[in-house]
């Protein structure tokens, strides 16, 4: 009975792996039927064998995240890459093509720069420029660099990093010939070259739109709990628009500016636990900061300036947000220009609990 048993289970196993493998099959297929239809092969597209050239076999893990692997690599002629592997397709493939297509759309220092990508059969590959200093959640949180034994990077590169950010977004939203939105900016999306110049990243969830559309629908909610809009989440709030790319840079820069998380249960204080909320009270008292490495008023004024211009960004009514376009001109111009904003009071979903659709921070 019991090999009866265990051989019915092989055979039913069999039977699952068949399934999985025709789908699977499938969705390459459809894959490859949407990237010769929208003229996406014009990205450089390389075989499977070539990336594992490039990357030695995959030696050199550089991160890991919900995506796949990221590994350092090297072309032909020398220049190193990193080569982003992607271990599940999800739905349709439509995270790697929206990649893909995104990324192939754009030229911008501010835009990390897709060299080519992989697509053979059940193998996905997106080969970008490779940046030195890898990604800014890894150099912001104090937690961070005190234990890999780093330093504060200062508030004069913290500012051109932030300028960095909103200038690339202003590109994506403005620049390009189609509008992209990419709902997912956080410091793990954000890379920095060997002279800490930021590059936007992670395209999976981006939206490709018409300039003339000012909200767009989305069947889902997108992004990262911590940096969604309110209106991503909570349609009555407000339409979903390039606004909501605006509040994730808000809550960046704010992560930026506290060298910690947003969002921190652990905190002594129960008015530690929401940053914003914390830094806009400081801000309305006109008390210091007591912010990390502030030692000139040139500091000073850039903590200043990024902590109003992000506190604009995450206002609740998508409306009260300036524009990637208008918080270029407010990051550049003097602080004494800018007002405090009111103090915002919706947030997205906690990190802890991703799960519960809104929740109010007093």
């Amino acid at each position: 009975m019991i090999v009866l048993a265990y051989l019915r289970q092989q055979k039913i196993s069999k039977k699952q792996a068949m399934i999985t493998g025709r789908r699977e099959m499938k969705k390459s297929h459809k894959c490859e039927v949407i990237f010769e239809n929208g003229g996406i092969l014009a990205t450089r597209r390389y075989s499977y064998a070539d990336i594992k050239r490039m990357t030695n076999s995959f030696k050199e893990k550089l991160g890991q995240g919900g995506y796949g692997c990221v590994y350092k690599g090297k072309l032909p002629d020398g220049h190193l890459v990193a080569v982003k592997i992607l271990s599940k397709l999800k739905g349709d493939g439509e995270d790697f093509i929206n990649e893909v297509n995104s990324m192939s759309r754009t030229s911008h220092i501010n835009i990390v720069t897709l060299l080519g990508f992989c697509f053979h059969k059940t193998k996905r590959a997106l080969v970008y420029e490779y940046m030195p200093n890898g990604s800014l959640e890894k150099l912001i949180y104090e937690e961070n660099y005190f234990k890999l034994g780093g330093r504060h990077l200062g508030w004069d590169t913290l500012y051109q990093i932030s300028l960095g950010i909103a200038q690339g977004l202003e590109y994506l939203h403005q620049g390009c010939n189609s509008r992209i939105l990419h709902f997912d900016i956080k410091p793990h999306n954000i890379l920095l070259d060997e002279n800490y110049c930021p590059k936007i990243s992670d395209f999976g969830l981006a939206k490709i739109c018409h300039r003339e559309e000012s909200k767009i629908s989305l069947l889902d909610t997108r992004g990262t709990a911590g940096f969604i809009a309110p209106e991503v989440f909570c349609r009555n709030i407000g339409g979903i628009s390039q606004k909501s790319d605006v509040y994730s840079f808000g809550m960046t820069v704010l992560e930026m500016v506290g060298g910690r998380k947003n969002i921190m249960t652990g905190a002594e204080r129960t008015s530690e636990i929401y940053f914003p909320h914390w830094i806009h009270k400081r801000l309305e008292l006109q008390e210091e900061f007591g912010l990390q490495n502030v030692t000139t008023e040139g500091d000073t004024e850039k903590a200043r300036k990024m902590v109003i211009v992000s506190l604009w960004c995450i206002q609740t009514n998508p409306s009260i947000r300036p524009t990637m376009s208008e918080v270029v001109d407010m990051l550049r111009g003097g602080v004494d220009c800018l007002q405090v904003p009111p103090k915002p009071y919706l947030t997205s979903p906690s990190r802890s609990s991703p799960t519960i659709p809104m929740s109010m921070v007093v």
